[in-house]
């Protein structure tokens, strides 16, 4: 059986550590993969948003902890080259957002795969995006 892969924004992966609007969705997410339901692909810029959001109001033991868990998920990683930069500012194109933000769905397109993300308006017009709120 193929696993569908998911690709997710960072702020999908913040509501993993936070309780905010969208959090049980993003959550279940990270349930479904770990049944391994399904794969979770993510750009390298995820972890150092996700830490950096995720702990912006938390303790030092907070952050390392919230640090373990997310290098103990061993998420399909996919770092910068060639081929993501050129998806992402052709994402960045069609979205109208941020290089930044374009980096989740630069990778959603490399990989034709449905792209999860709270970010509506950087990301909201993304043919294959699955918006948590």
């Amino acid at each position: 059986m193929t696993r569908p892969v998911y690709v997710l924004d960072a702020s999908v992966g913040v509501k993993w550590f936070r309780d905010e609007p969208g959090c049980d969705d993003a959550r279940d997410l990270l349930r479904r993969y770990g049944r391994h339901e399904i794969l979770i692909a993510v750009d390298a810029l995820f972890f150092y948003e996700v830490l950096r959001a995720s702990t912006r109001d938390r303790t030092t033991q907070d952050a390392l902890r919230i640090w373990g868990d997310l290098a103990r998920l061993n998420l399909i990683a996919v770092p910068l080259g060639n081929e993501l930069v050129t998806a992402a500012v052709k994402a960045r194109e069609h979205l109208g957002c941020t290089l930044y933000d374009a980096f989740s769905a630069g990778l959603a397109d490399l990989l034709d795969a449905r792209l999860y993300s709270a970010d509506a308006r950087a990301h909201g017009s993304h043919p294959r995006v699955e918006l948590i709120a």
